[in-house]
């Protein structure tokens, strides 16, 4: 009796000594998030747009900027519902979005749809404060922040590159594109592959660069199905890999302004552009320097964050069903035809992409299992090789150009040298599943 009581002493100490550090650890990163949001809200008033905590609020009316999204975002909230409630919530959705295009189809506004999804979600916000209690409470408020938090990030991100377009009124696209000779320059061989397709290749990669934030949720919901059974969410999830990429980009984008190839080099850029060649005829080598551009297009190339978002959905998927890990497969690559193919990224971009996932990825892991000396060296080498590329298109762009056969490949091995370590690290980080014992013969069944 006394051990089973000192033992419940020590676990009770135990939990509350675990639970602590991390109810402080989360409180200060609302705090931080809050703080960064009021923050962006400022910056944009500066210039004169709305912010986005502005932008967030205008759609609880106002027409939405992405339906898709925000029934994602819903459906993200619900993975802590049981089935009957989720109907309902769907039902109540729908309803209120049929309430709201009845009234501008009569109004004669502009059309949309979504309302009702962000109205379910706050609604669900308010059950969880004045409904529930205790663990359910809590669980009930991290499904909310969930989906809010997808859709923060969508408005944030917008912010982002308005400030982007606004405080860096010199780009550096022809340091990159200088550099992506050593690549063989594959925006310009993509983008007439693209146009070679017609309108069906065309509306197909839009389609899957426009959403791939449902795609993203598609994989979330699918890691995230057995939260309603089991009462809490998993240690690591895609959602959590997808907001911190959208987090730390922005940050890359101020240090390394790039307009991409179809701005830069094309027609989309106007009077801006270097010339108007983009994707027949490739840059011809020749000394780089910085380039003034206009106050309107996003610098958000450098790193692809398309390309590293389509990356966590292609790591996430692998341990799905085989429909799950086909279509993380197929987004990846059509992510990737459509980002060279359109003109918006470089070849440069796509390896500094690629990078960035892995090394933000392995950082989350680490963090959730407890950093060892594998998880610090994985972290270490990933950061290091992302800043050699940064440095390396900056200040040797002329020399990259010059030996393709030499910078080219290392260029791929950089980033096939991280994919090795990742792999390599946390394949043994994986759960070990158990062989399921065999029977042994009967011998009077024999």
């Amino acid at each position: 009796m006394a051990s089973q009581v000192f033992s419940r002493i020590r676990c009770g100490i135990t939990s509350s000594a675990w639970r602590r550090p991390r109810t402080v650890l989360w409180a200060t990163v609302g705090v931080v998030a809050l703080g960064f949001l009021i923050a962006l809200e400022i910056a944009a008033r500066h210039y004169g747009l709305p912010g986005p905590i502005t932008n967030q609020v205008k759609e609880v009316v106002v027409a939405p900027k992405s339906g898709p999204l925000l029934y994602a975002s819903m459906a993200l909230m619900m993975v802590v519902l049981t089935w009957r409630e989720r109907l309902i919530a769907a039902g109540v959705a729908v309803g209120i979005d049929v309430v709201f295009l009845l009234v501008r189809w009569a109004t004669d506004t502009k059309m949309g749809f979504g309302n009702g999804a962000l109205w379910v979600v706050l609604g669900y916000a308010v059950i969880a404060v004045t409904r529930r209690t205790g663990r359910e409470r809590v669980l009930l408020l991290k499904g909310v922040g969930l989906g809010l938090l997808l859709v923060a990030g969508r408005k944030t991100g917008d912010t982002w590159l308005l400030i982007t377009s606004k405080t860096r009124p010199t780009v550096l696209d022809q340091y990159v594109a200088t550099a992506d000779h050593a690549l063989g320059n594959p925006s310009w061989v993509a983008g007439r592959i693209v146009r070679a397709t017609g309108s069906i290749g065309d509306h197909v990669l839009d389609y899957v660069y426009i959403q791939l934030a449902v795609a993203a949720v598609v994989v979330a919901l699918y890691q995230l199905r057995n939260v309603a059974a089991e009462r809490r969410f998993p240690r690591h999830h895609l959602v959590r890999t997808f907001l911190v990429i959208g987090l730390l980009g922005p940050g890359i984008y101020m240090l390394f302004p790039v307009v991409g190839p179809i701005f830069a080099y094309g027609a989309d850029g106007g009077h801006w552009a270097v010339a108007d060649q983009w994707p027949h005829t490739a840059p011809a080598l020749a000394t780089p320097h910085h380039m003034p551009f206009d106050e309107i297009t996003p610098r958000n190339c450098m790193p692809s964050l398309h390309t590293a978002w389509a990356t966590a959905i292609f790591i996430h998927s692998r341990k799905g069903p085989r429909l799950l890990r086909f279509a993380g497969t197929f987004w990846l690559i059509a992510t990737l035809g459509a980002t060279l193919g359109f003109g918006y990224h470089y070849g440069t971009d796509i390896i500094a992409g690629v990078v960035f996932t892995l090394t933000i990825e392995a950082a989350l892991r680490s963090l959730e299992r407890g950093w060892d000396r594998s998880g610090i060296q994985l972290v270490a080498y990933g950061t290091t090789v992302f800043a050699a590329l940064l440095v390396s298109y900056r200040y040797l762009p002329v020399e990259m150009a010059a030996l393709p056969s030499v910078f080219g490949p290392l260029l791929a091995l950089a980033m096939v040298s991280v994919i090795y370590g990742y792999i390599r690290t946390t394949g043994p980080w994986e759960p070990k599943t158990a062989p399921v014992p065999q029977p042994e013969p009967q011998p009077e069944l024999v």
